[in-house]
């Protein structure tokens, strides 16, 4: 074996196809969404059209494709790639409701109550101390908390901005007011056992949370009924996250954690524009 520097023939790269799974409604949204942009900040043109922009933009979120591949094959440089993500990231979650403007359109719908739950979507593990309050002892891994609001059916109506991963489900649902917006809007809330202690109100409780057992106190076959009857109520709630979380740029989260909020958002939007198509 001889070592040669030599360049080896035919190195240029190789493109590929791939199969997003997405509807063309989802395309043309957010393609829609960049020309209306462009005609408002008047910018004259971009090196490719909004069409083929929201497929690359798309791919990326869908599939986590590195920017640099994305770049390679359509011409372009990995910063450019880079701005469209953030351009389009930002315009979709500007569509994203507010916690009060959800409630109040369940309600307007005729709903009675919604499920809320927490979720954490894993980081990547940053050097320093300041990373420390990412990590959650719960799940033993780095991490971003995240409440969310669904309906009955498990249609995401709403996300909170990203939280430390350390951070408990009643402290983070404390922060949003969570029980004074149900109230507001006159509605119910079914949730896990992380959330006992969230309302205090026995009379006339607003989030029903369940029984817990303890070592001086077994559940009873009527509160273990109650529990699986609460569970069943519960299970939409998972679906909907199972929903957000089919968008594998949420796998290991590389970008900056003060973006994390923008980005659920927008994927937010995009998950019920594929649900209810």
């Amino acid at each position: 074996m001889t070592n040669s520097r030599r360049r080896a023939e035919d190195t240029c790269p190789v493109v590929y196809q791939c199969r997003l799974p997405l509807s063309t409604r989802t395309v043309d949204h957010l393609a829609d969404l960049l020309r209306r942009h462009l005609k408002a900040i008047r910018s004259r043109w971009r090196i490719l059209p909004p069409g083929k922009i929201a497929v690359i933009v798309l791919a990326v979120l869908r599939h986590d494709q590195r920017l640099a591949d994305m770049a390679g094959g359509n011409d372009v440089s990995e910063s450019t790639v880079r701005r469209w993500r953030d351009e389009l990231i930002g315009l979709l979650a500007a569509q994203a409701p507010r916690l009060d403007r959800a409630l109040k359109k369940v309600a307007k719908q005729g709903g009675e109550l919604v499920l809320i739950d927490g979720t954490l979507i894993r980081t990547q593990r940053r050097t320093g101390s300041a990373d420390r309050r990412n990590y959650s002892g719960k799940h033993r891994t780095h991490g971003l908390h995240f409440l969310a609001l669904t309906d009955e059916n498990g249609r995401l109506i709403w996300i909170s901005a990203a939280r430390p991963g350390r951070t408990h489900d009643n402290t983070a649902a404390r922060h949003d007011h969570i029980l004074a917006h149900l109230r507001a809007a006159g509605l119910g809330a079914l949730a896990d056992l992380g959330f006992r202690g969230l309302d205090n109100d026995i009379l006339d409780p607003v989030i029903v949370t369940g029984y817990a057992a303890s070592r001086t106190h077994k559940l009873t076959p009527g509160e273990k009924e109650a529990n699986r009857i609460l569970a069943v109520g519960r299970a939409p709630a998972e679906h909907g996250f199972a929903h957000l979380k089919n968008w594998r740029t949420l796998t290991k989260l590389r970008t900056d954690p003060a973006r994390a909020t923008r980005l659920l958002r927008a994927l937010l939007v995009l998950t019920n524009l594929e649900i209810n198509r």
